[in-house]
């Protein structure tokens, strides 16, 4: 305890990391307020709140920080941003013109955040028009404005407050500490958890049948455990060994050390579960556009988050897609460039062809423990829905958002750690050091997503 306190007063020593702190929680609180202002001319008490809060709306409530619930102007959050990052970054493999920006360095990168920001506002208004008709009911908008002047209201409006999210999310990254979308997505799912745990504690304690309080406390430690285990997977890294040539430059000497590349045992991150969530919610989808096929054994299985069929579809496809976004963001062949550029060479392997087949095998291995662990993760939830765990409490038991809890707050702390050991004081650790999500070398020099 005292070496805690004694971190945190060296924190505060640091005027430039107090004032980064300090500028993230303020920009944080901003964006908490706002997503309790409701869109103007809703009635709140006339809103159908529970209906947002379940399946896949119920996620992008989660992400929302409750303001998808609560048709808040912050109501869309910063999902929209987060998909025209993936499109560019997809469009960067597919389309000749966006694969020569991302090697134009500087210029080339600010070009490709303006069609960024142009592809989140024309999606931000596209999810808008959808969540006014399919979110907000006739009897929740105000006569005073009328139907009409409602809609067009509202689109300017959550347009407007997904591109202020996203600006104050590039303010917390510039000023503030950690990567700034990456905090307001995990500070929108932590604001969740308190809410879950007591309706979870309410219902264990009220209710004789379900276990009572010995049954809360081992649901504690169990969420501990993945927790835990989500940090292992998320760190896990296989080094390869990199061997660098000695030069001598007048009388100095360069070179002829050893050094490491991190390969990431899951690489992909939290994007294979996203795509594959994105393909399970299609069943349900045929089964609203054709009422008669609803009855269908299959459909009704896949529709179901909690049955088998679900799970095993939903497992296969978060290994598939793990292998195909590694694929397209990890690029061996430019790792083995840069190394021949500056002189290094695994030691055993020739340079070339070579080189960029080991890589290729060792990252094609440890992807499918990766691929599979991330499978585990992601379908933890729906087994704790099946031990009578509150849906909203099971959520937290795995999933994109203990996932993105876990990567986030690894980051932010790695990042603290570096400001303290750069000026000389102990890091937060007693032994050893944070590790965050290592950055690699990726496709065509593309960045992978915050998240």
């Amino acid at each position: 305890m005292k070496r805690f306190f004694t971190t945190l007063s060296n924190i505060w020593k640091i005027e430039d990391l107090r004032v980064r702190i300090i500028n993230t929680l303020l920009f944080l609180l901003i964006y908490r307020v706002g997503s309790y202002i409701v869109l103007p001319g809703v009635d709140p008490a006339s809103l159908n709140s529970q209906k947002a809060k379940e399946g896949l709306l119920g996620l992008l409530n989660m992400f929302a920080g409750g303001s998808f619930s609560r048709a808040s102007i912050f109501a869309l959050g910063v999902m929209p941003y987060i998909s025209a990052s993936i499109v560019v970054q997809l469009l960067g493999i597919a389309v000749p013109y966006f694969t020569k920006l991302q090697k134009e360095g500087e210029s080339g990168r600010n070009k490709l955040n303006q069609w960024t920001r142009y592809l989140t506002i024309a999606i931000t208004a596209a999810q808008a028009i959808g969540y006014i008709r399919t979110q907000i009911a006739p009897e929740a908008i105000s006569p005073v404005l009328g139907a009409t002047m409602f809609n067009i209201t509202s689109v300017f409006v959550l347009t407007a407050g997904t591109l202020f999210v996203m600006w104050l999310g590039e303010k917390i990254t510039d000023k503030g500490i950690g990567n700034g979308i990456s905090l307001i997505i995990m500070v929108g799912i932590i604001a969740q958890l308190p809410s879950a745990i007591v309706t979870e504690f309410s219902s264990r304690v009220t209710d004789t049948n379900s276990g009572g309080l010995l049954i809360f406390i081992v649901e504690i430690v169990a969420l501990i455990a993945v927790v835990m285990f989500t940090i292992l997977v998320v760190q896990g890294t296989r080094k390869v060994a990199v061997q660098y040539a000695k030069r001598i430059v007048g009388n100095k000497q360069y070179g002829g050390v050893r050094q490491y590349i991190p390969l990431k045992v899951n690489a992909a991150g939290v994007m294979p579960i996203i795509f594959a969530q994105a393909l399970m919610f299609i069943p349900t989808t045929i089964a609203s556009f054709f009422p008669k096929m609803a009855s269908s054994t299959v459909l009704i299985l896949l529709s179901n988050y909690t049955s088998w069929l679900h799970n095993l579809v939903f497992a296969i496809l978060i290994i598939l897609f793990t292998y195909f976004y590694t694929a397209i963001t990890v690029n061996p062949k430019q790792m083995s460039d840069d190394m021949k550029k500056n002189g290094g060479f695994i030691p055993g392997v020739k340079p070339g062809d070579a080189t960029v087949n080991f890589i290729d095998d060792v990252i094609s291995k440890i992807t499918l423990p990766g691929s599979i662990f991330l499978a585990m993760i992601a379908i933890i939830p729906a087994l704790a829905n099946l031990a009578h765990v509150n849906s909203q409490f099971a959520r937290f038991f795995g999933g994109t958002s203990l996932i993105i809890l876990v990567g986030v707050v690894l980051d932010t702390l790695q990042q603290i750690e570096s400001h303290l050991l750069m000026r000389h004081y102990d890091g937060l650790m007693k032994t050893g050091r944070i590790k965050g999500r290592t950055a690699i070398p990726t496709a065509a020099g593309t960045t992978p997503p915050a998240i």
